[in-house]
């Protein structure tokens, strides 16, 4: 029998935190050792996560070896100036720029200028001095860093240099065209620094993950080293199945950002309340998860408000339950050339849901290819609103004669274990 290969896995998020950016890591680590690799998680001993699911920390594989170290929080000191202010910006919600107080600008301000390439960067140097020793002592056999917050990728690159092991990176988001990047107020030299560090870190690792094809060719653009695409994927939830609800629902499931706002959606939900009085009494709007000020100040806008049921943060299993039972679920996202390549990770809980998936976003977007392929919803762009009403009808029509459903196809290839399959394949070729 061989001996299992050892993989350090140096990842910031990690339970309790919550929301997407744990999910990649978590899995993988999970069922690594059914492919005979040994995960070593290197974690933050003390880290400030905006989001908390106490609920994930069941799911942490007890064949994982998990080191610790502390971290200096820079968002610890900010929150002594605006806790929530802080929290929102730590958790990617972006103020609208023409709303945004004094305090908000500033810590924009620091965030993309001084803490470069993010607010973890003072993780990196006692990172590699604590993982140089570890690694000499235990014979790793490669290292995966994976980002954002993409300071980790600079742990992955110093050890790179002094070490020459195996290194993967990986990024679950892209680096300088992500979204929120141009919000981040960036003086010309911190974006020449952005930059350099993206270049650095893409030429030094030996194999670039990523999570969708734009995003591999945009990378492509800058490094020569091999990139994999590995999407993110869906795990089996042993959850009960759960009844439909009675209201006509449209569910938002994760953070409902400033700049993710569908007008075209609210216009056509207004006219459909406005004009058809049997869905103005089934219909409801349910949003789970952190909802900008802005997007309710919009829902306000066209009078939906009276529809909406604000849950707020749900624990993960909570969000799975609310994913099963709604009639449709909504997947948004931002309209810009920067988006396309983004595929939000709960997309492949969606499409296990058995529940109609109705998307929006930019032309060419990345995720709308596999909604399509698996037959599990329609994709609209920002400019289809008498078509995005015509389905909103037509589903509501098949929820009142009660066969709203949806006939999925090809989703094994996107289950965690396939892709961990596809990962280890990757990291066999490097070993």
């Amino acid at each position: 029998m061989t001996e299992s290969k050892k993989l350090l896995i140096i990842t910031y998020y990690w339970p309790p935190a919550g929301g997407p950016g744990v999910q990649r890591w978590l899995k993988f680590v999970k069922y690594l050792p059914d492919f005979d690799v040994q995960p070593i998680a290197y974690i933050p001993e003390n880290p400030t996560y905006p989001i908390v699911d106490e609920g994930l920390q069941s799911e942490v594989s007890d064949k994982a070896i998990i080191l610790k170290h502390k971290i200096v929080e820079p968002y610890q000191f900010a929150s002594f100036f605006s806790k929530k202010k802080t929290q929102k910006i730590s958790s990617g919600i972006i103020p609208n720029q023409k709303k945004q107080s004094f305090l908000e600008k500033m810590l924009l301000w620091v965030r993309g200028n001084i803490f470069i390439p993010d607010a973890r960067f003072l993780w990196v140097k006692p990172s590699v001095n604590y993982l140089k020793q570890y690694i000499k002592e235990n014979n790793i056999d490669a290292i995966v860093t994976s980002g954002p917050p993409h300071s980790l990728h600079l742990i992955g690159l110093q050890l790179k240099k002094e070490l020459n092991l195996k290194w993967f990176a990986d990024f679950r988001d892209p680096w300088t065209t992500i979204g929120y990047h141009k919000a981040l107020k960036l003086s010309t030299y911190a974006e020449k620094k952005h930059k350099a560090l993206e270049r650095e870190v893409l030429n030094a690792a030996d194999t670039i993950i990523v999570t969708s094809k734009t995003t591999k060719t945009e990378f492509q653009a800058i490094t020569p080293k091999p990139i994999e695409v590995i999407t993110n994927g869906y795990d089996v939830e042993k959850i009960t199945k759960q009844p439909l609800d009675e209201k006509f629902t449209l569910a938002h499931i994760g953070s409902f950002l400033s700049e993710r706002n569908p007008r075209i959606l609210w216009k056509a939900l207004k006219e459909l309340v406005k004009e058809h009085a049997d869905f103005r009494n089934d219909f409801q709007l349910k949003l789970i998860g952190a909802v900008s000020q802005e997007v309710l100040d919009t829902i306000s806008e066209f009078r939906l408000t009276d529809y909406v049921l604000n849950l707020g943060y749900l624990s993960h299993r909570e969000a799975v339950e609310h994913q099963r039972k709604s009639q449709v679920l909504l997947l948004i996202e931002i309209n810009s050339e920067e988006t396309k390549s983004i595929i939000p990770g709960k997309l492949f809980e969606y499409m296990v849901s058995e529940r109609p998936i109705l998307a929006l976003g930019p032309e060419e977007s990345d995720f709308a290819e596999i909604i399509t392929s698996t037959n599990t919803g329609v994709f609209f762009t920002y400019d289809e609103k008498e078509r995005l009403k015509e389905l909103l009808f037509k589903y509501y029509q098949e929820y009142q004669n009660r066969n709203l459903k949806v006939h999925a196809v090809g989703l094994q290839q996107y289950s965690r274990k396939s892709l961990t399959e596809k990962l280890v394949q990757i990291l066999n070729r490097n070993f």
